[in-house]
């Protein structure tokens, strides 16, 4: 059984559409509230709640996140940038994970691994913090195997393999056969690492019947699409619908 970890980010990307100047991020007249989202994902099924607090607060809110530290009945992922202030936070936050992403202004949502071999001793020094203090530390990557080896070193008890570039060769059937096989390549040599498996970015409810047949995934954090069906037919089938889809 593959877990689903459903990402809320793009409910808030609406809120702020509309309310970014306002200082409240629920109650009144300011919705979505991305918090009752996530209710009702893990109600619908959802194994876990995903969200990255950027450096410039451009959708997810601090407030939000501590909502959804006293709210989540499942397992609360935050992404974030290997900084000295999110790993002060996190430490805070205490969230049962952590995945560590890259971060760049410039980007709509986040593009490519973290490069773990250029910020060594950054991200070293933010999992053995996570380690010290209990929390699953996960690192977002390219399946790349000298990136794969080196989070295994580091001692990141899990990945999360970036499937953008095989999402993004979807309807290019050699670049996509390619793409696939990096990625399966990848999980097998992170599995026979030591390293728990995951996978997200760009997974939808059609590429989803070959990413759920990379070999030895634990979870998949799919946002993006979840909440663009959730538009037409609510959060509850998106969701439910994404499960049957991973699991057959």
């Amino acid at each position: 059984m593959i877990l689903l970890g459903v990402n809320i980010d793009h409910c808030a990307t609406v809120r702020q559409a509309r309310y970014r100047q306002v200082a409240a991020t629920a109650g009144g007249a300011v919705e979505p509230d991305p918090v009752m989202l996530a209710v009702m994902a893990e109600r619908a099924g959802a194994d876990g709640i995903t969200v990255h607090l950027r450096e410039d607060r451009r959708h997810i809110q601090e407030r939000d996140v501590w909502r959804l530290r006293e709210t989540t009945a499942t397992r609360l992922n935050l992404e974030m940038a290997c900084t000295p202030a999110m790993t002060e936070f996190a430490l805070k936050l205490r969230p049962e994970s952590v995945c560590l992403v890259p971060e760049s202004r410039e980007e709509v949502t986040t593009e490519g691994g973290l490069d773990v071999a250029g910020g060594r001793d950054r991200v070293a020094a933010c999992i053995e913090a996570m380690n010290t203090a209990g929390i699953s530390t996960s690192l977002f990557i390219d399946p790349d195997p000298a990136q794969i080896e080196l989070a295994a070193k580091l001692r990141a008890p899990w990945i999360e393999l970036h499937t953008g570039a095989y999402a993004n060769a979807y309807y290019d059937a050699r670049a996509r056969a390619a793409e696939y096989k990096r990625l399966a390549v990848g999980a097998a040599l992170a599995h026979d690492s030591g390293l728990v498996v995951n996978a997200g970015h760009g997974i939808n409810y059609v590429n989803i019947a070959e990413v759920r047949a990379l070999p030895h995934l634990h979870e998949l954090n799919i946002g993006h699409s979840i909440i663009s069906r959730a538009l037409f037919a609510g959060i509850d089938e998106a969701v439910r619908e994404m499960k049957r889809r991973m699991n057959g």
